[in-house]
């Protein structure tokens, strides 16, 4: 006997209180929260960290091994990725502006061979999970763990402008003073905004480098230049006008090109040591020029995500002390996923459930836009490190959820469009498939008799146009690019009548 099919009508105005949604949906409780929270990994190409796990291993093998992190990652309920594209003035993408990385194909601007392009096969392959790709960039490190030009491709940033080029540690870097860098920097990162299917773009937390003892950043050239032009500012805040300039003009002309991409930031955990009373520690305003608290306050980020890599417990570091203050300087309302150091199982010998008990913390926080976490590093799930990936698919992440809803980007041309179509054979729900540029996704509600809520059960690419359910009542809405909701198509299936 066929399964019941019944074609919902929407109730109009009444609410689905779900926190994030949009429009007037189901006469009936909220979902089961966290239906929405952003749950990220940092997936780290330099020196291989995080993949590719080898730079001469070949293309086809590189790919199978990026399906097979981020089939890991979509198994366990992430729903995005912040994959490294720039690592050192080099690039994991075919580039207008910087040279293949050597983490890729083992020689800094030697192509891949057969030729592919990862950011490109990383876009689709996170959105055919219904996952997101946020792509990362490290704006002014020119090497990383050398001071060496040794090696560098003739169009790196070092060898283009060598004037600006400093060996400074065990790293080369370039000079956020120099208008020529400030202009290469935005130009590569916007290239990447406007040729690729990014749903975001994101800065780690070097800007200018971490301070290395005894030596000073020799940028004195630069600051003279800029004196004699008629400047007046200090040298430091000379420095952190500088910084400031790109945060501030990405965030704008991202927004003018694509405004359903996102701008988010990953600042060192600490502001300033003493902010809040009693946190010890290095000022990250002072120390490398990136007043990521003001970046928040003028709303210039979409979502800012502190290093926050201490224990709750920690006595002058504390997760959740750390967390609160930065709560408080959000007057915009932007959204903050505090970043949590999942390598410290390992360099620290933390419990796994140390990072439960901070994504509790942060879901405690909810209400005053704590909404999700980013983890460093994605390895640690793939190889199940002390059970790391098991905890957080039983507990931490034992259920999908939506990223948050970014009420501020104005997209509403790109949709959502209600489902159409749907409807239901044999235990299969059916639905029109899209290409509409405004559909990011597609979730799937089942109706929690006991509890009397909606809870989310999948979330799927938005190609997709069936899936096989149990008997029970289901929820159909369309995600678009920036979270927003649309209304719903509901069916019943019930048993087959016996007989």
């Amino acid at each position: 006997m066929a399964f019941l099919v019944l074609a919902a009508t929407l109730v109009v105005g009444t609410s689905f209180c779900h926190a994030d949604s949009v429009g007037s949906v189901f006469q009936t409780p909220a979902p089961t929260w966290p239906a929405r929270e952003f749950r990220g990994a940092w997936v780290a190409t330099v020196s291989n960290i995080d993949w590719p796990t080898s730079s001469h291993s070949t293309p086809s093998a590189q790919q199978a091994e990026l399906r097979a992190l981020f089939d890991t990652l979509h198994k366990l309920n992430f729903n995005a990725i912040i994959f490294q594209v720039r690592t050192e003035g080099d690039a994991f993408y075919e580039s207008r502006f910087d040279p293949w990385s050597r983490f890729l194909t083992g020689q800094q601007g030697k192509e891949p061979s057969p030729k592919w392009d990862p950011l490109s096969v990383a876009i689709q392959e996170a959105h055919a999970r219904g996952m997101e790709l946020h792509a990362w960039f490290n704006p002014y490190r020119a090497r990383s763990g050398s001071s060496s030009k040794t090696g560098l491709a003739s169009n790196h940033i070092a060898n283009q402008l060598p004037q600006y080029t400093y060996a400074y540690g065990n790293n080369l870097w370039v000079d956020p003073g120099a208008s020529e860098v400030k202009s290469r920097t935005y130009s590569t990162i916007m290239d990447v905004v406007n040729r690729y299917d990014v749903d975001g773009i994101h800065f780690d937390d070097y800007f200018y480098p971490y301070p290395v003892s005894g030596e000073e950043f020799p940028d004195s050239h630069t600051y003279s230049a800029y004196k004699a032009s008629g400047g007046n500012l200090s040298r430091d805040d000379w420095r952190h006008q500088n910084v400031d300039w790109l945060v501030k003009k990405l965030s704008m002309d991202i927004k003018d090109s694509r405004p359903w991409v996102k701008f988010g930031i990953s600042p060192f955990g600490i502001w300033m040591s003493g902010q809040p009373s009693g946190v010890v520690g290095l000022s990250s305003n002072t120390a490398l020029f990136a007043d990521s608290r003001k970046w928040l306050m003028e709303g210039w980020v979409d979502y800012l995500t502190p290093q926050i890599y201490w224990e709750i417990s920690a006595a002058h570091q504390s997760f959740t002390a750390l967390s609160d203050w930065w709560l408080n300087q959000n007057p915009k309302a932007r959204h903050l996923y505090p970043g949590c150091a999942t390598y410290k199982i390992v360099n620290s010998n933390w419990s796994i459930t140390e990072l439960q008990h901070q994504v509790e913390q942060t879901r405690a926080r909810r209400s005053r836009h704590d909404l999700g976490n980013i983890f460093f590093s994605a390895k640690y799930y793939k190889d199940n490190t002390h059970g790391i990936a098991d905890l957080f698919k039983s507990t931490v992440y034992a259920s999908p959820a939506l990223p948050p809803y970014m009420e501020w980007l104005h997209t509403n041309t790109f949709g959502p469009y209600v489902p159409e179509g749907v409807a239901v054979k044999s235990g299969t729900i059916t639905w029109n498939a899209t290409s509409s540029d405004g559909v990011r996704a597609r979730a799937v509600y089942r109706f929690d008799d006991s509890t009397q809520h909606w809870v989310l059960k999948h979330v799927l690419p938005p190609h997709t146009s069936s899936l096989t359910v149990e008997p029970g009542q289901y929820a159909l809405t369309a995600v678009n690019r920036v979270g927003r909701e649309s209304n719903a198509q509901t069916v019943i299936v019930t048993t087959p009548l016996v007989g």
